[in-house]
């Protein structure tokens, strides 16, 4: 497909989007509804991977976020077993948050995309090397991206390097959920919140992680800290916060809070935001 077709083919799919979103638009104005969750709610099926990546999985196709399988990204300072995605089901689509190596694994998205599919990425960002025959192409913010039963729309966030950078809003399977990659804290929360919200689980960055490597050092952290990680979750109105980007130690120029997760639980104890925690590997429950 040449950018003529797929900006054309881009185009049908966003009047297509535009014109079945007027009777959701609708029945989104009645009290307390939840248009999101009409369909099954046990459609969609999520697995933590490693560092900050998810799979969100139906019965006929997958989507990666910010996928890691490379062990050199991390080294041994990242005790998270590093869980395989060459077994993805039925179309595969890859979304990243950043092109830094721990967000963008050129290898972990070749396996992925190892039978075909596409790569979607920030605006601005240009990650390579991109997989022999796959497809990719830019998401520009706030513009929903239609990847076959997925919806991913690329929302606004804040890197700690100030490099482009998106969270992504994903809709499947009779669920909303938001992945928030690295970002750190910014003041498009209530916005996403507005246009999107309220989702079923917001997976989020919580370590609060200091960086030594860019000069002179801030002292600030470039990362959502353990107790921002509950407030972007409050104003989003998730129903549960699933931490990830968590659990990096040894490096002397990136420096985690000491203890994120218990943080975080001391931080949404007497909020109406529920923690999740879910190892690498593991598929989450969503307890209902």
């Amino acid at each position: 497909m040449n950018d003529n077709d797929r900006v054309s083919t881009h185009r049908i799919s966003r009047r297509r989007f535009l014109a079945g979103s007027a009777g959701v638009a609708t029945a989104a104005l009645l009290p307390g509804s939840r248009v999101f969750a009409t369909a099954n709610p046990d459609g969609l099926r999520i697995r933590r991977l490693a560092w900050a990546g998810i799979r969100l999985q139906l019965p006929e196709a997958t989507l990666f976020i910010d996928p890691l399988i490379n062990p050199d990204s991390w080294g041994p300072g990242l005790e998270d077993p590093l869980v395989p995605v060459d077994d993805a089901v039925g179309d595969v689509y890859v979304l990243i948050t950043h092109a830094h190596p721990d967000h963008f694994d050129a290898k972990a998205v070749a396996e992925a995309l190892g039978g075909g599919g596409a790569l979607v990425h920030p605006a601005g960002t240009n990650p390579r090397p991109l997989p022999q025959g796959a497809r990719a192409w830019p998401g520009t913010l706030w513009e929903p991206q239609l990847l076959g039963d997925f919806t991913a729309t690329p929302v606004p966030a804040a890197d700690g390097y100030g490099d482009p950078q998106a969270s992504w809003v994903v809709s499947a399977g009779g669920r909303r959920i938001f992945h928030g990659g690295d970002t750190l804290w910014h003041g498009h929360w209530w916005r996403i919140a507005r246009q999107f919200g309220p989702f079923d689980a917001a997976f989020l960055p919580v370590n609060g992680a200091r960086f030594g490597w860019r000069k002179p050092v801030s002292g600030q952290p470039g990362v959502l800290t353990p107790e921002q990680a509950v407030a972007a979750a409050t104003i989003l109105g998730a129903r549960r916060l699933v931490p990830i980007h968590y659990g990096v130690s040894g490096l002397a120029e990136y420096v985690e809070v000491e203890d994120p997760i218990e943080r975080l639980r001391r931080a949404a104890r007497g909020t109406s935001v529920a923690v999740q925690v879910v190892t690498p590997g593991e598929w989450m429950d969503w307890g209902e």
